[in-house]
Protein backbone atom coordinates (compact mmCIF):
# COMPACT_ATOMS: atom_id res chain seq x y z
CA UNK A 1 0.00 0.00 0.00
CA UNK A 2 1.21 3.50 -0.77
CA UNK A 3 1.91 5.33 2.43
CA UNK A 4 0.41 8.65 3.45
CA UNK A 5 3.71 10.34 4.11
CA UNK A 6 3.20 14.06 4.91
CA UNK A 7 -0.45 13.97 3.84
CA UNK A 8 -2.62 16.28 5.96
CA UNK A 9 -5.66 14.37 7.22
CA UNK A 10 -8.66 15.79 9.07
CA UNK A 11 -10.60 13.12 10.97
CA UNK A 12 -13.93 13.79 12.66
CA UNK A 13 -15.02 11.65 15.59
CA UNK A 14 -11.31 11.09 16.10
CA UNK A 15 -11.24 10.59 19.87
CA UNK A 16 -12.68 7.06 20.01
CA UNK A 17 -13.82 4.03 18.06
CA UNK A 18 -13.35 3.93 14.31
CA UNK A 19 -12.12 7.52 14.14
CA UNK A 20 -9.32 6.89 16.62
CA UNK A 21 -8.32 3.65 14.89
CA UNK A 22 -8.11 5.53 11.58
CA UNK A 23 -6.05 8.30 13.18
CA UNK A 24 -3.59 5.72 14.50
CA UNK A 25 -3.33 3.95 11.15
CA UNK A 26 -2.97 7.16 9.16
CA UNK A 27 -0.23 8.29 11.56
CA UNK A 28 1.57 4.95 11.12
CA UNK A 29 1.49 5.62 7.38
CA UNK A 30 3.12 9.01 7.88
CA UNK A 31 0.14 11.38 7.77
CA UNK A 32 -0.25 14.59 9.75
CA UNK A 33 -3.38 14.10 11.86
CA UNK A 34 -5.92 16.80 12.66
CA UNK A 35 -8.44 15.26 15.05
CA UNK A 36 -11.89 16.75 15.65
CA UNK A 37 -14.27 15.60 18.36
CA UNK A 38 -16.62 16.97 20.97
CA UNK A 39 -14.31 15.90 23.79
CA UNK A 40 -10.71 14.87 24.20
CA UNK A 41 -10.63 11.29 25.55
CA UNK A 42 -7.86 9.58 27.50
CA UNK A 43 -7.30 7.31 24.50
CA UNK A 44 -6.82 10.32 22.24
CA UNK A 45 -4.46 11.97 24.73
CA UNK A 46 -2.32 8.83 24.79
CA UNK A 47 -2.26 8.74 21.00
CA UNK A 48 -1.43 12.44 20.80
CA UNK A 49 1.42 12.07 23.29
CA UNK A 50 2.96 9.32 21.17
CA UNK A 51 2.53 11.09 17.82
CA UNK A 52 4.70 13.95 16.61
CA UNK A 53 2.47 15.38 13.90
CA UNK A 54 -0.93 15.60 15.59
CA UNK A 55 -3.41 18.37 16.45
CA UNK A 56 -6.78 18.33 18.21
CA UNK A 57 -9.74 20.67 17.81
CA UNK A 58 -12.73 20.43 20.09
CA UNK A 59 -15.63 20.69 17.67
CA UNK A 60 -19.13 19.35 17.17
CA UNK A 61 -19.74 18.37 13.55
CA UNK A 62 -23.15 20.06 13.65
CA UNK A 63 -21.43 23.41 14.34
CA UNK A 64 -20.43 24.82 10.95
CA UNK A 65 -18.39 27.64 12.47
CA UNK A 66 -16.30 25.22 14.54
CA UNK A 67 -15.68 22.89 11.59
CA UNK A 68 -14.79 25.77 9.28
CA UNK A 69 -12.43 27.22 11.87
CA UNK A 70 -10.63 23.88 12.26
CA UNK A 71 -10.25 23.56 8.49
CA UNK A 72 -8.98 27.14 8.18
CA UNK A 73 -6.49 26.60 11.01
CA UNK A 74 -5.25 23.45 9.29
CA UNK A 75 -4.61 25.31 6.04
CA UNK A 76 -2.96 28.19 7.92
CA UNK A 77 -0.56 25.81 9.67
CA UNK A 78 0.09 23.17 6.99
CA UNK A 79 -0.90 24.84 3.72
CA UNK A 80 -3.22 22.09 2.48
CA UNK A 81 -5.81 19.40 3.29
CA UNK A 82 -5.21 16.10 1.53
CA UNK A 83 -7.64 13.79 3.32
CA UNK A 84 -10.95 14.11 5.13
CA UNK A 85 -12.39 11.15 7.00
CA UNK A 86 -15.82 11.61 8.58
CA UNK A 87 -16.20 9.16 11.46
CA UNK A 88 -18.37 11.22 13.82
CA UNK A 89 -21.73 9.57 14.39
CA UNK A 90 -24.40 8.52 16.86
CA UNK A 91 -26.61 5.44 16.94
CA UNK A 92 -29.97 6.46 18.36
CA UNK A 93 -32.98 5.13 16.49
CA UNK A 94 -36.30 3.30 16.83
CA UNK A 95 -39.35 2.47 14.70
CA UNK A 96 -41.02 5.59 13.36
CA UNK A 97 -44.16 5.41 15.47
CA UNK A 98 -42.01 5.35 18.63
CA UNK A 99 -39.45 7.93 17.46
CA UNK A 100 -39.78 11.49 18.66
CA UNK A 101 -38.90 14.39 16.40
CA UNK A 102 -35.96 15.53 18.54
CA UNK A 103 -34.27 12.13 18.24
CA UNK A 104 -34.81 12.08 14.48
CA UNK A 105 -33.30 15.56 14.15
CA UNK A 106 -30.34 14.71 16.37
CA UNK A 107 -29.41 11.58 14.40
CA UNK A 108 -29.81 13.24 11.00
CA UNK A 109 -27.93 16.34 12.16
CA UNK A 110 -24.90 14.46 13.47
CA UNK A 111 -24.66 11.63 10.95
CA UNK A 112 -25.77 13.30 7.71
CA UNK A 113 -25.62 17.06 8.19
CA UNK A 114 -22.33 16.68 10.08
CA UNK A 115 -20.88 14.81 7.10
CA UNK A 116 -22.15 17.51 4.74
CA UNK A 117 -20.67 20.33 6.84
CA UNK A 118 -17.32 18.56 7.19
CA UNK A 119 -17.05 18.00 3.44
CA UNK A 120 -18.14 21.56 2.70
CA UNK A 121 -15.42 22.89 5.03
CA UNK A 122 -12.59 21.29 3.03
CA UNK A 123 -13.88 21.58 -0.53
CA UNK A 124 -12.56 25.07 -1.34
CA UNK A 125 -9.06 24.01 -0.30
CA UNK A 126 -9.21 20.73 -2.21
CA UNK A 127 -10.63 22.47 -5.28
CA UNK A 128 -7.82 25.04 -5.22
CA UNK A 129 -5.14 22.37 -4.96
CA UNK A 130 -7.05 20.15 -7.43
CA UNK A 131 -6.59 17.08 -5.29
CA UNK A 132 -8.03 15.39 -2.24
CA UNK A 133 -9.50 12.18 -0.91
CA UNK A 134 -12.70 12.23 1.14
CA UNK A 135 -13.65 9.05 3.00
CA UNK A 136 -17.07 9.01 4.65
CA UNK A 137 -18.08 6.44 7.23
CA UNK A 138 -21.54 5.16 6.37
CA UNK A 139 -22.83 1.71 7.39
CA UNK A 140 -24.23 -1.52 5.99
CA UNK A 141 -27.45 -0.15 7.49
CA UNK A 142 -27.29 2.58 4.88
CA UNK A 143 -27.46 -0.11 2.20
CA UNK A 144 -29.86 -2.60 3.81
CA UNK A 145 -32.31 -1.69 6.54
CA UNK A 146 -32.51 -3.26 9.98
CA UNK A 147 -35.42 -3.48 12.35
CA UNK A 148 -36.02 -0.35 14.38
CA UNK A 149 -33.24 1.59 12.67
CA UNK A 150 -35.28 4.21 10.86
CA UNK A 151 -33.37 7.41 11.69
CA UNK A 152 -29.93 5.82 11.75
CA UNK A 153 -30.50 3.91 8.52
CA UNK A 154 -31.90 6.99 6.79
CA UNK A 155 -28.91 9.06 7.89
CA UNK A 156 -26.38 6.50 6.68
CA UNK A 157 -28.23 5.94 3.41
CA UNK A 158 -28.00 9.69 2.95
CA UNK A 159 -24.25 9.55 3.56
CA UNK A 160 -23.90 6.91 0.83
CA UNK A 161 -25.77 9.04 -1.71
CA UNK A 162 -24.01 12.26 -0.68
CA UNK A 163 -20.70 10.48 -1.21
CA UNK A 164 -21.70 9.52 -4.75
CA UNK A 165 -22.71 13.08 -5.55
CA UNK A 166 -19.42 14.50 -4.27
CA UNK A 167 -17.61 12.00 -6.51
CA UNK A 168 -19.72 13.05 -9.49
CA UNK A 169 -19.47 16.79 -8.93
CA UNK A 170 -15.77 17.13 -8.09
CA UNK A 171 -14.01 14.22 -9.79
CA UNK A 172 -12.75 16.41 -12.64
CA UNK A 173 -11.06 18.60 -10.06
CA UNK A 174 -9.01 15.68 -8.78
CA UNK A 175 -11.13 15.07 -5.70
CA UNK A 176 -12.14 11.49 -4.90
CA UNK A 177 -14.93 10.59 -2.48
CA UNK A 178 -15.74 7.10 -1.23
CA UNK A 179 -17.68 5.64 1.67
CA UNK A 180 -16.88 2.77 3.97
CA UNK A 181 -19.90 0.74 5.07
CA UNK A 182 -18.87 -1.10 8.23
CA UNK A 183 -20.82 -3.99 9.60
CA UNK A 184 -21.04 -4.45 13.35
CA UNK A 185 -17.75 -3.22 14.80
CA UNK A 186 -16.57 -3.63 18.40
CA UNK A 187 -16.73 0.02 19.48
CA UNK A 188 -18.20 1.93 22.44
CA UNK A 189 -21.15 2.84 20.19
CA UNK A 190 -21.90 -0.83 19.53
CA UNK A 191 -21.80 -1.70 23.22
CA UNK A 192 -24.06 1.23 23.99
CA UNK A 193 -26.64 0.13 21.42
CA UNK A 194 -26.50 -3.60 22.17
CA UNK A 195 -26.06 -3.47 25.94
CA UNK A 196 -29.73 -4.09 26.64
CA UNK A 197 -30.28 -6.53 23.74
CA UNK A 198 -28.23 -9.71 24.31
CA UNK A 199 -30.38 -11.80 21.92
CA UNK A 200 -29.83 -9.28 19.12
CA UNK A 201 -26.10 -9.39 19.79
CA UNK A 202 -26.08 -13.19 19.41
CA UNK A 203 -28.11 -13.00 16.21
CA UNK A 204 -25.74 -10.44 14.67
CA UNK A 205 -22.76 -12.62 15.53
CA UNK A 206 -24.48 -15.57 13.85
CA UNK A 207 -25.39 -13.57 10.73
CA UNK A 208 -21.84 -12.22 10.45
CA UNK A 209 -20.33 -15.01 8.38
CA UNK A 210 -16.94 -14.73 10.05
CA UNK A 211 -18.63 -15.38 13.39
CA UNK A 212 -17.45 -12.28 15.22
CA UNK A 213 -17.71 -8.52 15.39
CA UNK A 214 -15.22 -6.49 13.42
CA UNK A 215 -12.37 -4.52 14.93
CA UNK A 216 -11.94 -0.77 14.44
CA UNK A 217 -8.48 -1.47 13.05
CA UNK A 218 -10.06 -3.49 10.23
CA UNK A 219 -12.08 -0.46 9.19
CA UNK A 220 -8.96 1.67 9.47
CA UNK A 221 -7.18 -0.59 6.99
CA UNK A 222 -9.92 0.00 4.42
CA UNK A 223 -9.92 3.73 5.17
CA UNK A 224 -6.17 3.84 4.63
CA UNK A 225 -6.52 2.19 1.21
CA UNK A 226 -9.24 4.62 0.09
CA UNK A 227 -7.19 7.62 1.20
CA UNK A 228 -4.02 6.40 -0.49
CA UNK A 229 -2.73 6.64 -4.04
CA UNK A 230 -3.44 2.91 -4.41
CA UNK A 231 -7.09 3.96 -4.76
CA UNK A 232 -6.32 6.70 -7.30
CA UNK A 233 -9.01 5.45 -9.72
CA UNK A 234 -11.61 4.62 -7.06
CA UNK A 235 -14.34 7.17 -6.45
CA UNK A 236 -18.06 7.10 -5.75
CA UNK A 237 -17.68 3.63 -4.27
CA UNK A 238 -19.24 2.17 -1.12
CA UNK A 239 -16.78 -0.33 0.32
CA UNK A 240 -18.55 -2.87 2.52
CA UNK A 241 -16.41 -4.15 5.41
CA UNK A 242 -18.77 -6.38 7.36
CA UNK A 243 -17.38 -9.89 7.77
CA UNK A 244 -19.96 -11.18 5.30
CA UNK A 245 -23.01 -9.82 7.15
CA UNK A 246 -24.66 -8.63 3.93
CA UNK A 247 -23.51 -11.59 1.80
CA UNK A 248 -26.71 -13.51 2.48
CA UNK A 249 -28.67 -15.25 5.20
CA UNK A 250 -27.56 -18.05 7.52
CA UNK A 251 -29.98 -20.78 8.56
CA UNK A 252 -27.74 -23.16 10.49
CA UNK A 253 -26.93 -25.39 7.53
CA UNK A 254 -23.16 -24.84 7.71
CA UNK A 255 -23.26 -26.09 11.29
CA UNK A 256 -25.08 -29.25 10.17
CA UNK A 257 -22.38 -29.77 7.54
CA UNK A 258 -19.61 -29.33 10.09
CA UNK A 259 -18.25 -26.16 8.51
CA UNK A 260 -17.48 -24.42 11.79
Amino acid sequence: MSNLNNKVAIITGAASGIGLACARRYAQEGAIIIGLDRNRTDAWSSFEAATDACRFHQADVTDADAINAAAAKTVEEFGRIDILLTAAGIGEAGPVNMLDEDTWDRVINVNLKGTFLSIKAVLDTMMAQRSGSIVTVASVEGLNGTEGGSAYNASKGGVVMLTKNIAIDYGRLGIRCNSICPGFIDTPLLHEVMGAMPDFKKDVERETKMGRFGKPEEIAGAACFLASDDASFVTGHSLVVDGGYTAGHSHGIVELMGLV
